[in-house]
């Protein structure tokens, strides 16, 4: 029988300091970064580092510094549209590449349950992580109590109307919603709907509102169908009935891109033409905007601009630095395709 392998002892600053030749308490100077070194002393340690194969014991590290050099990533969807909507990958994508340059971790946590609620809420209390970065906040949302309980520095994508003074970035969803709504309306459009998603959060709340400043005295209850998420069947499900509300519909805003593929496909289904009959427009720019045929009018929301943005906010709070609790707004524009 062949024996297990052998594991290499994992070298120590002592194995450094004598193949450098120097004290324990310089090498631990180097590997911390702390000045006050003189540069022959540096390269010794520096070439022994490399020689005996040393990997600091960040553990051992953060654990006298009472920092983990992590950062929970909270997202409060379905574990479905965390997979399949693309902003939510953006923002993380950006938000991690932020956070990999400051050298911190990320750890994505996904609420779809009271027991994911109970179970991050423990995560969250333990100390392992430094910081938040929350999506998808609803109103009286648990995690946010949590957070505001504890004082963990926090950056929230988005504004939930009873987020108080913790900061948050985001985009001006309503006035966006009010300008890709006049597209519509600039097309000639008389009888222009709407699929209100997510009323729950600040984003879908500020969609309505948009859709409802661009229409003015236009505007119709019955022409607004309220679905639960950014999700293509809620899409498919709303347009449906709209359909049979107002028949006669001929402009239609989707709360996202992905509501809009749903609805384009309800559309076809129910014989109509696109933007012949009716002109569709979504939001988000994202993968889902291309899918559609025809390709999607939209606004684009810089989902990586966000996730980075709300990142730099949370690292500047970890440095001490004292953050505006007003937040900040990144800008959107309107993205003209074949829809319309």
């Amino acid at each position: 029988m062949t024996p297990p392998p052998t594991r290499r002892k994992r070298a120590t600053v002592h194995d450094v300091a004598v193949e450098a030749g120097v004290s324990r308490g310089t090498v631990s100077r180097v590997v911390n970064g702390e000045r006050y070194v003189s540069a022959e002393a540096r390269e010794a340690i520096e070439a022994a580092i490399e020689k005996v194969g040393y990997v600091p014991n960040t553990a051992a590290r953060n654990l006298v510094m009472q920092r983990t050099q992590a950062v929970g990533f909270v997202v409060h969807e379905p574990h479905s549209l965390f997979v399949d909507d693309p902003n939510i990958g953006n923002i993380l994508l950006g938000a991690n590449e932020a956070l990999s340059q400051a050298d911190h971790q990320l750890v994505c946590l996904v609420v779809d349950s009271e027991r994911d609620t109970d179970r991050i809420t423990r995560y969250l209390s333990g100390g392992f992580v430094d910081g938040v970065i929350m999506v998808s906040a609803r109103e009286n949302d648990p995690i946010t109590r949590v957070i505001e309980r504890l004082g963990l520095p926090a950056t929230f994508v988005g504004h939930p109307p009873d987020l108080r003074e913790l900061p948050f970035v985001g985009i001006d969803n309503r006035a966006a919603s009010a300008d890709i709504t006049r597209e519509l309306i600039g097309a000639g459009r008389g009888r222009i709907g709407m699929i209100a998603a997510a009323l729950d959060r600040d984003s879908g709340s500020d969609r309505l509102a948009g859709f409802r400043d661009a229409l003015g005295d236009r505007f119709d209850e019955r022409l607004v169908v309220e679905v639960p998420f950014y999700s293509h069947q809620d899409g498919f499900s709303g347009m449906t009935e709209l359909l049979a509300r107002v028949p006669e519909i001929d402009g239609l805003f989707a709360a996202s891109d992905a509501v809009a593929a749903g609805a384009l496909e309800a559309l076809r289904a129910a014989g109509r033409r696109v933007p012949e009959d009716v002109s569709v427009v979504g939001f988000d720019d994202s993968a889902w905007a291309l899918r559609c045929h025809p390709p999607l009018t939209t606004v684009h929301q810089p989902a990586a601009a966000v996730g980075e943005r709300a990142a730099e906010v949370l690292l500047a709070q970890l440095r001490g630095e004292t953050i505006s609790p007003t937040g900040s707004f990144v800008p959107t524009s309107i993205v003209r395709r074949g829809s319309v």
